[in-house]
């Protein structure tokens, strides 16, 4: 249905402006009425056209992030805590949200609720700012008339799962940082430094050193070819990360993942934390746990862990124990294994699944720590054994030049 931008007073007489979704203008003027809202006819109007139409540069425009949402849930729980109607709470998060892309999706639910809906339905509609992790658990807390408690978990789920990307984004960096540098820094020593040292090389009248001629070999190479190594190398990474993102380029790519040495790890203890803390959080929100699992596997951004999952929601559906697929896994270590056939066979799932998060996630934040320690030197060395033999490679020839004259 076409959105609609109008203008009219409320009750007091006070001015008030809005965007409702309707099949006309006719249905805009029944909607606005029961909330009680006299319209201007002459303000009505389709957004998107005159004056109101908005020009967006494809993937310029804002977009709704992750604090977004964490902000908004904390914000709004509270004031469902306080008693303030939903509707209320949506129109002042909305009014007062700095970032145009969620203010109109905030909007959006705000309509939603308001032509009878509920928030769950509204929140539906907008699953780039709500996932279905999000939308699942709002309808466990409507259902269960305690909104404001889920708000609060969904909140504590969210940061948890941001403070992980974090981890894995701060443990790639750094690395990735040092290695394009190197590539930058030897770019430049062959292009533009190592000519110069040829050109002087070549009167010396005599065959350069190994190690020198390798170098110069490599420099002439670079100049010769630059536009197709540097157009290769931008191709490739391009193909690596379109791959990436496809699921055949998941496939290949999420067992290798968690097989890298140091890096595979810190894959492993990511994902058994965010799959006990989306479950454990899910579970004690009421949600159903063959819902649970599933929303588990398609959240858990690795399709060996997705599998993992599915196999459990399967052995569950059949009345079975979650514990039998999980032990075939390769993700998932025993000890965590043996925790959840104890939070199962004891009735405490939810609690269970929050404590191995909470220590795995520790262990995160230690592998990470423990990975920069390791990896600093390796750095370091790196970086001085490439730099560092380029340059001892150009000198050999004036050594060798040195050593003669001294004789």
């Amino acid at each position: 249905m076409p959105v609609y931008v109008w203008e009219g007073k409320d009750a007091k007489g006070k001015k008030v402006t809005g965007e409702i979704e309707a099949k006309n203008v006719q249905a805009v003027f029944n909607a606005l009425k029961r909330q009680r809202i006299m319209p201007n006819a002459k303000k009505i109007r389709e957004k998107g056209t005159g004056l109101d139409m908005e020009i967006t540069i494809p993937g310029m425009g804002p977009k709704v992030v992750g604090k977004d949402v964490v902000i908004f849930t904390r914000q709004f729980a509270t004031m469902i805590d306080s008693g303030l109607p939903i509707v209320q709470a949506l129109d002042i998060l909305a009014k007062s949200n700095d970032n145009k892309a969620f203010k109109a999706v905030l909007l959006s639910v705000k309509e939603q609720v308001e032509s009878g809906g509920t928030l769950a339905e509204g929140m539906q509609k907008s699953p780039d700012a709500f996932d279905e992790l999000y939308v699942n658990m709002v309808t466990a807390g409507e259902n269960g008339g305690i909104l404001d408690i889920i708000l609060e978990r969904l909140a504590m789920q969210m940061e948890k799962s941001m403070k992980l990307k974090r981890e894995v984004k701060t443990a790639m960096i750094y690395p990735a940082v040092v290695i394009s540098a190197a590539v930058i820094v030897t770019a430049v020593l062959l292009i533009f430094v190592i000519p110069t040292f040829a050109e002087l090389f070549a009167d010396f009248g005599s065959s350069l050193p190994l190690p020198t001629q390798i170098v110069i070999n490599m420099s002439n190479f670079v100049l010769a070819n630059w536009f197709i190594i540097f157009g290769t190398m931008g191709a490739l990474i391009a193909f690596f990360f379109k791959f990436k993102k496809t699921p055949r380029g998941q496939e290949v790519l999420d067992p290798i993942s968690l097989k890298l040495p140091v890096f595979g790890d810190i894959l492993r203890k990511v994902a058994v934390a965010r799959f006990t803390r989306t479950l454990g959080t899910m579970i004690s929100s009421g949600v159903p746990i063959l819902d649970a699992l599933n929303i588990c596997a398609k959240t858990a951004g690795n399709r060996v862990v997705e599998s993992d999952v599915q196999r459990c929601r399967v052995s569950i559906s059949e009345g079975k124990s979650i514990v039998d697929p999980l032990s075939e896994s390769v993700v998932f270590p025993t000890m965590v294994i043996s925790m959840i056939g104890v939070g199962e066979s004891t009735g405490q799932l939810d609690a269970m699944l929050q404590k191995i998060a909470d220590f795995y996630e520790d262990e995160v934040d230690n592998a990470v720590a423990a990975m920069k320690q390791l990896i600093e030197p390796l750095m370091i060395l790196f970086l001085g054994v490439l730099i560092g033999g380029l340059v001892v490679s150009m000198y050999l020839p004036i050594f060798k030049m040195g050593s003669i004259v001294g004789n």
